[in-house]
């Protein structure tokens, strides 16, 4: 008789994990943050080219629609904030297609706040120390490092400057891959392959690695402003521990004229890699036109802190039930 019936977590696993949820809890609650729940179906999904939203038709009171299931809880919780919500956070969960492996699951939970009123600074501050909390045993530094110098150190190239012909080379050589894999592919795309396959691997090494001053087309949801070089930059940081990204934080974007130019853009990159166009999200457009609290706001996956904390191999180990067990 098959087995696959049986939780892919221990119950033991299990017990464990929702202590260290509740803990999430008091860390906001001890700080006056809403916790709020949002649908999982939203009207648009995420544009970005290197995500892939899942989608389905539902019978409604408008007939039959295109929902998207979100990628994360972002868009929705953007508009309560329009709304007047002040801080708060989310456990949510989130889809992302063909996202399976070791640290990936097609459908997981995503901790999600915002701060109006925080500077990214504050943000990286209270996420720093949300992962100590969670993680007591640790006890190593937190680090920062501007994703120049990271090039620089581990690949002696210029993210900013080099030719794509050479990001294109080394992300051959580095993914072990056929030349002609990489021959249409844009410059993120092999910033993204590099960083991936060379530089994250060393990440988060007995420290906490705060990466800032990522390149501007790489903002997504977030502002851009001028670096120490006078480059334009992502205003946003990501957070490693052990070679695992675990956070990803913005100085939120509240510009609609802008979002909805960035939208555009992905979509016009979607039909130029042949990849299916995706719904933009015109409720979240409108709230920004209303106007929504300048602040800062990040994604953490809580599966990922979950499987560090209580040192497991996998993030199946940690779920209750897996994609291919579900």
């Amino acid at each position: 008789m098959t087995e696959s019936w049986r939780p892919t977590a221990s119950i033991e696993t299990l017990r464990e994990r929702a202590r260290l949820l509740a803990s999430v809890r008091r860390f906001f609650a001890a700080r006056d943050v809403l916790e709020v729940e949002t649908p999982v179906l939203g009207q648009g999904g995420s544009t970005d080219v290197h995500l892939v939203s899942l989608s389905t038709m539902a019978r409604t009171d408008r007939g039959h629609r295109r929902l998207w299931l979100q990628t994360s809880p972002e868009f929705h919780m953007k508009r309560l904030l329009a709304a007047g919500s002040g801080p708060i956070f989310q456990l949510a969960r989130s889809f992302r297609d063909g996202e399976v492996g070791a640290r990936h699951n097609l459908e997981f939970t995503m901790l999600e706040w915002y701060r109006p009123g925080f500077t990214l600074a504050d943000l990286i501050d209270e996420t720093t120390a949300l992962v100590a909390n969670i993680l007591p045993r640790f006890h190593g530094p937190v680090t920062h490092y501007r994703y120049r110098q990271l090039f620089h150190t581990h690949l002696a190239v210029d993210p900013f400057t080099s030719s794509l012909e050479t990001l294109r080379r080394l992300a051959v050589e580095y993914g072990q891959m056929p030349a002609r894999a990489m021959a249409e592919e844009g410059r993120d795309t092999c910033l993204d392959l590099l960083m991936g396959l060379v530089i994250e691997p060393q990440l988060g090494r007995n420290e906490l690695s705060v990466v800032v001053d990522y390149p501007a087309s790489q903002a997504a949801l977030a502002r851009r402003h001028q670096d120490a070089d006078g480059e334009w930059v992502a205003s946003r940081f990501e957070l490693y521990l052990n070679g695992i990204e675990l956070a990803n934080g913005y100085d939120e974007l509240t510009d609609a004229a802008e979002q909805r130019a960035r939208f555009m853009e992905d979509n016009a990159e979607r039909r130029r890699l042949g990849l299916p166009e995706v719904d933009m999200d015109e409720h979240l457009l409108a709230a920004l036109e209303h106007g929504m609290p300048e602040g800062a706001g990040v994604a953490l996956g809580i599966d990922r802190l979950v499987q560090l904390a209580l040192g497991k191999a996998r993030l199946e180990d940690v779920l209750s039930f897996s994609t291919p067990n579900c």
